[in-house]
């Protein structure tokens, strides 16, 4: 099954590292587990990734985040500095995705601008709504949390219906997006963001909270397949910057939908 992240599907669709071993495609659950339960070991004999690898690896660009993120936010920095995060962050995901080469330096690059975005853009969110952003913080990690328990407990489970349905879903939200944005920029008094608090950005905040959600689904489904085909170690990084992609949209998403719900109170 291909992947619908354009940087986990790169990882573990067009690179042929199933070729290592092909039976590892055909893994049985005892033997995945056995990854799990022994990541470090697994990790030193075979070179190849592991759960640990990509906890590891994601905890290294969470920390980046948070302590750019952090300096931003106490600097307070303005329009620029937010522009020079968002511009700075999009060209270092389009480099990460695209490459075939995992280059770490760039992922953690792309954290580090991210932070800077995030902080900035936060801290203006926070001025007009006290407590927003320790709000959406909370939400995100409850979001994650329940996601990967829905996972891992076989709850929710990824077949090809189903990243078929959320890349359609995916299309609809990005063209409700656009429609949404023209309409705010011809009304005046839109509010912060492209969706103010229109009926339609009110949907369309739900919708990406919930989009963003099962976009993490995908992520962990194809860590999960790498695991098995035994992709190599240093493929953790892409995994782990999969993963905070996903992070920061959900993040975003939840931030937009508490700001429009707080401003029609």
């Amino acid at each position: 099954m291909r992947s619908s992240n354009p940087v986990l599907g790169r990882a573990f669709n067009q690179r042929g590292y199933a070729a290592f071993d092909p039976t590892k495609t055909h893994d049985s659950p005892e033997t995945l587990e056995n990854l799990y339960n022994a990541p470090a070991a697994s990790s030193l004999r075979t070179g190849r990734m592991t759960i640990d690898d990509v906890v590891t690896r994601t905890g290294i660009l969470f920390g980046v985040l948070v302590i750019t993120g952090v300096i931003a936010w106490t600097l307070n920095f303005g329009v620029t500095m937010l522009m020079v995060g968002v511009f700075g962050g999009f060209i270092m995901a389009m480099v990460n995705s695209f490459s075939k080469t995992v280059r770490p330096a760039l992922v953690i690059a792309y954290a580090a601008f991210e932070g800077v975005a995030l902080g900035t853009l936060s801290h203006v969110y926070n001025s007009a709504y006290p407590g927003i952003v320790s709000q959406a913080v909370i939400g995100t990690l409850a979001a994650f949390a329940g996601v990967l328990f829905a996972y891992r407990s076989g709850r929710i489970r990824v077949t090809p219906k189903f990243t078929r349905m959320m890349m359609g879903a995916l299309i609809g939200y990005l063209v409700l997006g656009l429609v949404s944005m023209f309409a705010g920029m011809a009304n005046v008094g839109g509010g912060l963001g492209f969706y103010g608090v229109s009926g339609l950005g009110l949907l369309l905040a739900f919708g990406g909270v919930a989009l963003a959600s099962f976009f993490l689904i995908l992520d962990f489904d194809q860590i999960e397949q790498g695991i098995r085909q035994g992709v190599p170690e240093q493929e953790s990084w892409r995994a782990a910057f999969g993963l905070m992609v996903t992070l920061v949209w959900l993040y975003m998403e939840i931030l937009r939908l508490i700001s429009i719900l707080r401003g029609n109170d």
